[in-house]
């Protein structure tokens, strides 16, 4: 006896006078609950309870279900019983009966679609698994077919948008088509940024869909219900597959998990509809699924880089240049089978590069390098060389073609020789270094430093029989060895 039969029972005893130990004894329950009753009887808490009458719109409440899952109004809902059906009811009394198809106390309605309409996606924590000795995070992936609930499962490593690409396109091959929509939940995978009423969707998830024929549609905040048939596919395939593993290695778990799904998942008899989803997709809604496009969909990698201190990020083995006032912040890179694109936090892009096959190297956009740091042409170094003297564009010629690789430091520290010195001391320096052959910088450098550029018929040379000759010393401090910086 349980409900408003046992405080009825109750209170016809306590008006014939029975006593709260006998009542108890006679029914079989605690002398507290008798009490309890009793209290609520004196204070008038148990009412007659109410019977429900059959309605005349019950024999049409699975049409009626349906309309306000294709959004009609009752206005409109109406009419349809009226002229389809010839139901005769006012419209104040098939507002009344909509009202009590409220399930529950927060007043949902059963979400019915029609075959091929619709597939909801999630993800579910499936615990950890061997992989290569090592235990790892793994998550199932689900996609369930709203009307046949035809089902699609994965086990994966991350919830990546790549991953997410990659199981969808899986999904639609195993369907062998593809629904008109899929309602995912508020996955960073899939929704950049939730919103009740407008989410903004993750551009790459929208353009696979849509290379699809597909669209995303994304359960509103806070409305777990919109997408109970995949929530029952992730507590399904947890309670009827993952607790009955008996290895928990990873590539032995994906195969079971092929053959669970075709002989047990696709293959019972589901608990809502009471219907075999395989039967009922092949029999109903295979055909309303829409072909798969002959070209299977190119899902980019997908990662995040810092930037480093010379403007590049990592790929592959190589660096790729990004304009330099991105150093030090954090860029998302989408490669594809030839280009790497580069975005900022914003997920504008900021830079495209053909993907080299080489390693090592440095792919570099000048326009990404600021005026200063990019190389000076040799125009420049000739300007600056001629407003200090002749001999020192005269050792310019000398450098280049002596070090073709290296020339445009050493004339740097050349001319900036020019801040310390004279004009008319460095180009004197140049001409005594061309004169010995000493083609560097420090060569130039030692010879404005010690005085080398006065002419050797006034400092540092003899006389003897046959003119003139040079103290040899001058050479060891004009050499200080090989290379444009000795």
């Amino acid at each position: 006896m349980k409900g408003i039969e046992m405080y009825y029972t109750v209170k016809t005893l306590l008006d014939q006078g029975w006593s709260i130990s006998g009542i108890a004894r006679e029914l079989g329950i605690d002398r507290k609950t008798v009490r309890k009753i009793r209290e609520r009887v004196k204070d008038g808490e148990v009412k007659v309870p109410r019977m429900r009458k059959r309605s005349r719109l019950d024999a049409y409440r699975e049409e009626i279900l349906s309309y306000l899952e294709e959004g009609l109004s009752g206005v409109l809902i109406h009419r349809k019983l009226c002229e389809i059906h010839g139901v005769e009811i006012s419209y104040s009394g098939l507002k009344k009966y909509l009202r009590k198809l409220k399930v529950g106390k927060d007043g949902k309605i059963p979400i019915l679609s029609p075959p091929g309409k619709e597939a909801q996606v999630d993800f579910g924590y499936a615990g950890k698994f061997l992989i290569e000795g090592k235990w790892r995070k793994c998550w199932v992936f689900c996609m369930a077919l709203s009307y046949s609930r035809m089902s699609y499962y994965e086990l994966v490593l991350t919830q990546d948008t790549e991953t997410f690409l990659r199981c969808h396109i899986n999904a639609f091959e195993y369907f062998g088509g593809v629904p008109e929509v899929v309602l995912i939940d508020n996955l960073k995978s899939g929704v950049v940024r939730s919103n009740f009423y407008e989410p903004e969707i993750q551009s790459e998830h929208s353009r696979m869909l849509q290379h699809y024929g597909s669209s995303p549609v994304t359960c509103r905040v806070r409305r777990p219900e919109e997408k109970g048939k995949v929530e029952s596919g992730i507590k399904y395939v947890k309670r009827s597959f993952l607790k009955g593993l008996d290895s928990r290695e990873l590539s032995g778990a994906r195969t079971e998990l092929k053959r669970w799904l075709d002989e047990v998942c696709n293959s019972r008899v589901h608990g809502t509809t009471r219907k075999l989803p395989r039967e009922e997709f092949e029999r109903t809604e295979k055909r309303a699924l829409k072909p798969l496009p002959l070209r299977r969909y190119e899902v980019p990698f997908l990662s995040k880089r810092k930037v480093n201190a010379y403007s590049h990020v990592y790929y592959k083995y190589n660096y790729y240049s990004v304009p330099y006032r991105y150093v030090g912040k954090e860029v998302s890179l989408k490669a594809t089978s030839h280009l790497l694109h580069i975005f900022d936090k914003d997920l504008s892009e900021i830079a495209v590069h053909i993907i080299s096959n080489g390693k090592g190297e440095f792919i570099t956009n000048k326009s990404h390098i600021p005026d200063y740091k990019l190389p000076k042409p040799r125009s420049y170094y000739e300007a600056k060389c001629k407003e200090i003297g002749p001999f020192v564009l005269d050792f310019l010629n000398h450098l280049e073609k002596a070090f073709p690789q290296s020339w445009r430091r050493s004339i740097q520290g050349v001319l900036s020789l020019g801040q310390s010195f004279d004009p008319d001391v460095l180009n004197k320096a140049c001409e005594r270094a061309i004169l010995f052959g000493a083609i560097s910088y420090r060569s130039v450098k030692r010879i404005c430093e010690n005085g080398l550029y006065v002419s050797s018929d006034t400092r540092g040379s003899t006389v003897t029989g046959s003119g003139f000759a040079n103290d040899l010393s001058i050479y060891d401090r004009l050499a200080g060895g090989e290379g444009p910086w000795k």
